[in-house]
């Protein structure tokens, strides 16, 4: 099972900061569609930076059950 993370708005629109996705291996640019089509309330999935197991990663990347994933919106300040 892969384990992902949310923050922020996206957090928020999900009602939850964790959901969990049943694959044995799938791309970072399949997480993000899965969560894209499972749950489109959550904006800026699209724009978000990925992480997984706490390193910054291309969608390109390969996740593996027992891998977390975090998706970390832009933010900005002032």
């Amino acid at each position: 099972m892969i384990t992902i993370l949310l923050f922020a708005g996206m957090k928020e629109a999900a009602g939850t900061d964790k959901l969990t996705m049943d694959r044995e291996q799938v791309s970072v640019a399949e997480v993000r569609q899965f969560v894209k089509e499972t749950y489109p309330a959550i904006p800026g999935t699209e724009r978000a930076m990925a992480a997984v197991n706490e390193e910054f990663v291309p969608d390109q990347e390969l996740i593996r059950d027992g891998d977390t994933i975090a998706f970390i919106p832009p933010v900005s300040g002032g």
